[in-house]
């Protein structure tokens, strides 16, 4: 279905070795993304790191991490949203130009990159990627040539660089840093233990529990926070008349137990199948979660009609998100391999099927007909996210607008396509009560067609441009 950017961790600590906490947070982030992945340590001495594709758990030994020695360091998962698929185009993103020498790995898409790197190239940089992770890491390190720092370096990318990025960066001097886009599209949480004199940055509160520390709250829009031995220094070094948070963490990329800028991602997805509940209700036999990312909006919705909740849909665990898979055979083929119906339990039910979203259709048209097969004698399917109509330029990878069934059909099309007995999406209203955040500050542009980026990007240029890498 949806393929989404990617995870980011920055550690810093007093005393021991960084990459293994940074192997970690990125254990916890893994479902940001499983094409690649890539830890840098600074030493005392020097910037080093390892890169591979694949998942964390098959990527780093414990002798990998041994030999990334270090107190500071980062780390990227990595799911694309720009053109490249190789151990070249993962991050962290090793930058060596202008006298300035960095790691950078970023969660988010530069929706101006196409032209910004023609402007570079212009200025004598050559590019081994296609990627806009180059053009983000050439583009602080050209301010960082004009101002000698980087907290006015990545204030001026924020300024030349469209789109959303939230970054973790660390330098040949063991500083660390972090920063997020002006409009703040991606999350970027900071977390502290004082004992272990420990600090992180993290693209969800989950990776910094799972490195034993607390969440101390979000870095904020157009902020960029150092960590060095003098502790932490924080700065809004721009200022923006709105912005604009991604809906989809909250509907369906986060971790359900992320708490992002103060909401809990899973009061969020409750909330968001009782408003779909309210708005839609069914009588039934039972509600039925498309796992996983159907079920705690399912939980909603059958608490508030009084349904019961049934597991009549099995997941393989081996088997992972269909959206992450590059390719439709491929994700055809992990629909087939990831889900079973329970037939004892469906046989003969008219059921409720709540999952979030419906992005080209053929996911739910193909579970649909598993249920059919299983014996269910009506099927509704309830999705907790309003229609996907437009395409994303900010970190989700639908870039394209004729993968999208709900710019093309209409609902009673759409149910016809995936052969339901009946079909309801969210409300735009219901989708933001149910998040908790006012709607000025979210970025609803998949479901509007109303873009919050502060300059006007080629979107048919953009569009071939990403659309070559699949």
């Amino acid at each position: 279905m949806i393929r989404e950017r990617c995870g980011i961790v920055g550690i810093r600590i007093r005393s021991g070795s960084v990459a293994h906490l940074v192997n970690q947070g990125l254990y916890a982030l893994q479902h940001r993304g499983q094409e690649s992945c890539g830890i840098f340590v600074y030493d005392g001495r020097e910037l080093k790191g390892h890169k591979a594709m694949g998942m964390v758990a098959n990527t780093f030994s414990d002798s990998i991490l041994t030999k990334l020695d270090g107190t500071v360091g980062i780390g990227h998962v990595r799911y694309s949203t720009t053109p490249g698929t190789s151990v070249q185009e993962a991050q962290p993103f090793l930058c060596k130009v202008n006298g300035s020498l960095f790691a950078v790995a970023f969660n988010g898409t530069i929706s101006n990159f196409i032209e910004r790197r023609q402007a570079l190239k212009e200025s004598g940089y050559r590019f081994s990627t296609r990627t806009d992770t180059e053009v983000l890491a050439y583009s602080i390190a050209e301010a960082h040539k004009e101002t000698g720092d980087y907290f006015e370096a990545l204030g001026r990318c924020m300024d030349s660089l469209d789109g959303s990025f939230s970054l973790v960066l660390v330098t040949d001097k063991g500083e660390l840093y972090g920063a997020k886009d002006r409009l703040g599209f991606k999350p970027l949480c900071l977390g502290f233990n004082e004992k272990r004199g420990l600090y992180a940055i993290a693209s969800e509160s989950v990776a910094i529990d799972a490195i034993g520390a607390s969440a101390i709250g979000e870095i904020q829009p157009g902020e960029v926070v150092k960590l060095s031995k003098r502790g932490i220094q924080r700065k809004v070094v721009r200022v923006s008349n709105r912005r604009a948070m991604c809906m989809f963490e909250y509907v369906y990329f986060a971790r359900p137990d992320s708490v992002i800028n103060g909401v809990c991602v899973y009061d969020a997805r409750f909330r968001l199948g009782r408003n779909l509940a309210r708005t839609w209700p069914r009588k039934a036999d039972m509600v039925i979660p498309v796992p996983d990312s159907g079920r705690t909006a399912a939980s909603g919705y059958a608490q508030e009609l009084g349904l019961p909740l049934v597991e009549g849909l099995m997941k393989n665990r081996y088997v992972w998100r269909t959206f992450i898979m590059p390719g439709q055979e491929a994700r055809d083929l992990s629909v087939r391999l990831k889900l079973n119906p329970v037939k004892s339990v469906i046989k003969g039910k008219e059921v409720v099927l709540i999952d979030d979203t419906i992005v080209r259709g053929t996911t739910m048209r193909r579970i649909v007909r598993l249920l059919r097969s299983g014996g269910a004698r009506r099927i509704h399917v309830g999705i907790s996210c309003p229609p996907v109509v437009s395409s994303c330029y900010m970190g989700i990878d639908f870039p394209t607008r004729r993968e999208l069934i709900a710019s093309r059909k209409n609902v009673e099309e759409i149910r016809r396509y995936i052969r339901a007995d009946s079909l309801a999406y969210q409300t735009l209203e219901g989708l933001v009560e149910g998040i908790g955040i006012a709607k000025s500050e979210l970025c609803l542009a998949c479901l509007t067609k109303e873009y919050p980026l502060e300059k006007t990007a080629n979107f048919a240029l953009l569009e071939r441009e990403l659309g070559t890498k699949r």
